[in-house]
This record gives structure tokens, C-alpha cells and sequence, in this order.
């Protein structure tokens, strides 16, 4: 008898989704050709505007345009670049003396012709502050305003009315990204940069480092390559790591003394022995700025529970143990 290879039938809404899904990447594809023209070289003139601007950057838009925007906002601030979401409306009643010379508005708006942006278009062409406009009509007020227009491809939108902004919004998220990080990259901006503005949460767990968490001092289960074993597992005993580290007369990391160091030496006089002698050599280090996400990664990889902290030098400063790593929620 035959196997039934047959696929299963696709739910109508699972179709739908198929299609909003094939729509909306179209749209990126559009994009990332675009960038690779004009729409590039605006880009990096606007980078370069925000980067050499004393103030902030101050985002604007209406409707999903200003959803977008707010998004934008909290992403440039959240990566290093200083800024925050000014709604239309309420700059026309107050919030534009919010805004000064020394920053940069971006407005975003599909269509360019947005009413309620009148306000601050105007008041940027009257007091010289840095517009860039992102939209998709090159020839609209807000493109032809502006001090650097991002104007994005048109491609059909999502809805199946053409209607519901799908499609155009995608990009908007997709091009304010590419803006943010490449802003992120002309700063230099670290993974300790990041930290600083991202302490909560799953997030700021995951941006922690080895250097935050590691044990150190007293701490330490440490012995000389000289030690008597008979001495070297007293002291791996109370530290209770289930490891030992071995150094040398410099004082440099050379080996670890595990469990299954014991047991494979178990028979040959263990206690006669030296640290030195039962040691696995060239034992796997981390640094202190090394990420804690990244510690636990090679932790797994390597099925260990515990990895030694080293210097420059080569000196052990500290050790972290998998189970440090999971009760901070670095997982």
C-alpha cells in the first residue's frame, strides 16, 4: 500500500496570512533595492546630519505613521542616539517650543501631504532646524521641505483594499531600523552602552556580565601546581564548585581538577599526588567583559558547569557557575 503524501489543506485564514506575509516582504525586497540608489545616499546624508547635530533627534508623524514613529523614537534613544516622539497636534498647541535649533526632526508621512505636520514644517524652515522626511512621494511638501528626503518605493499594500497601511508601514519600521543602527554603528555603540539603558527585565539579564556575576577573593577554589592533593581537595571541598583551579608560580591559570579528574586517578595513589600532576591542562577561560548569555552558551556547548575567569595576564579573578547564570535569568 502506498503512503499518503498528501498535503494538508490550508485553512482560508492561514491563505490570508500567506499573502499579507508575500506582500509585505515584496515591499522589503523593494526597499533593499532601493537603498542600493538614491534612497542609500540620502540615508547616509541623513546619518550624517543627526550625527554632527549638538541636540536631539525629535520624531514626528500622524496616525500609523506616528505609531511608527514613536517606535523609531524609543530605538534611537534606547541605542544611543537621543530622542522622543513629538505628536502633530500637540506641537500646534505648545510642544513645539520642546524643539531647538541644535536638533533634528524626522517626519515620517506616506503620502507627504500630512495637515497636521504644516505646523512643524514650518516652524523648522522658519528657525533652520534639520528636517529629513520620510515618505514615498518625492515631489510632496514634506519631501520638497526637507533637508534630506527618505523616500521610500510604493508597492501595493497588504489590505486587499489597498487601504489599511500594511505594506508602507513595514518599510517605515524596516528603513527607521536601518537608520538607528547605522547610528548605533557611526557611535561605536557596545554591548555595555546597551546595558546602561536596558537594565530590567529578561532583556538587561541577558546584557549582564561575567564581571557582574562571577565569584572572586575568598572566593575562589584555587591551589598551587605544588599542592598536595590531600590539601587541594580540602579546598575544593569547601568552595563547592566541583572544581578546582591549579596555578603556577606567576600566579597564571595552567589546569582544573574536576570531579572526573578525581575518579579517573582514584587508583593511583591520589592522595600522594600533586595538584599538578592529576590536573587537565589548558582548562576552557572567560573574560570579565565577556557577555553572560555568551558564558552560558559555551557552558552548554562544552557540558561543564563551571568556567574560571581570567585576566589579561592570565590570572584567575573570578569563576561563574551555570547555575549563577540561570537564577539571573540569563537564560
Amino acid at each position: 500500500m502506498s503512503k499518503n503524501t498528501a498535503q494538508p489543506e490550508i485553512p482560508n485564514a492561514a491563505e490570508s496570512a500567506l499573502r499579507t506575509v508575500a506582500t509585505e516582504r515584496a515591499g522589503l525586497d523593494a526597499l533593499h533595492d532601493a537603498i542600493q540608489g538614491e534612497l542609500g545616499v540620502a540615508l547616509a546624508d541623513g546619518v550624517e546630519k543627526i550625527r554632527q547635530a549638538k541636540g536631539r533627534v525629535i520624531v514626528t508623524g500622524m496616525g500609523k505613521s506616528g505609531h511608527v514613529g514613536q517606535k523609531l523614537a524609543a530605538t534611537l534613544a534606547s541605542t544611543g542616539t537621543p530622542a522622543f516622539f513629538v505628536h502633530p497636534s500637540e506641537a500646534s498647541h505648545g510642544d513645539l517650543g520642546m524643539i531647538t535649533t541644535d536638533d533634528v526632526i524626522i517626519a515620517l508621512s506616506w503620502s507627504g501631504e500630512t495637515a497636521e505636520l504644516r505646523n512643524i514644517i514650518d516652524y523648522t524652515r522658519r528657525f533652520r532646524v534639520t528636517l529629513i522626511a520620510m515618505t514615498s512621494r518625492a515631489s510632496s511638501n514634506l519631501a520638497s521641505a526637507a533637508d534630506v528626503a527618505l523616500v521610500l518605493p510604493i508597492t501595493p499594500e497588504a489590505c486587499p483594499h489597498g487601504l489599511a497601511p500594511t505594506t508602507s508601514t513595514v518599510m517605515q519600521l524596516a528603513l527607521g531600523d536601518a537608520l538607528a543602527v547605522a547610528l548605533l554603528e557611526e557611535h561605536g555603540f557596545t554591548a555595555h552602552d546597551f546595558k546602561v539603558f536596558h537594565p530590567g527585565g529578561q532583556l538587561g539579564a541577558s546584557l549582564m556580565f561575567v564581571v557582574d556575576m562571577m565569584h572572586s577573593g575568598e572566593g575562589l577554589p584555587l591551589a598551587h601546581e605544588d599542592a598536595p592533593m590531600q590539601e587541594a581537595l580540602v579546598t575544593m571541598t569547601e568552595k563547592s564548585f566541583g572544581c578546582l583551579g591549579v596555578t603556577s608560580s606567576d600566579g597564571k591559570l595552567i589546569g582544573i581538577v574536576t570531579d572526573g579528574d578525581l575518579r579517573r586517578h582514584m587508583t593511583n595513589n591520589l592522595l600522594s599526588r600533586t595538584a599538578g600532576e592529576v590536573m587537565t591542562r589548558s582548562p576552557k577561560t572567560v573574560s570579565p567583559d565577556l557577555l553572560a548569555s555568551s558564558a552560558l552558551e559555551m557552558l552548554n556547548s562544552a557540558q561543564i558547569t563551571a568556567v574560571f575567569v581570567i585576566d589579561t595576564e592570565g590570572r584567575p579573578v573570578g569563576i561563574v557557575h551555570i547555575h549563577d547564570l540561570l537564577r539571573a535569568g540569563v537564560a
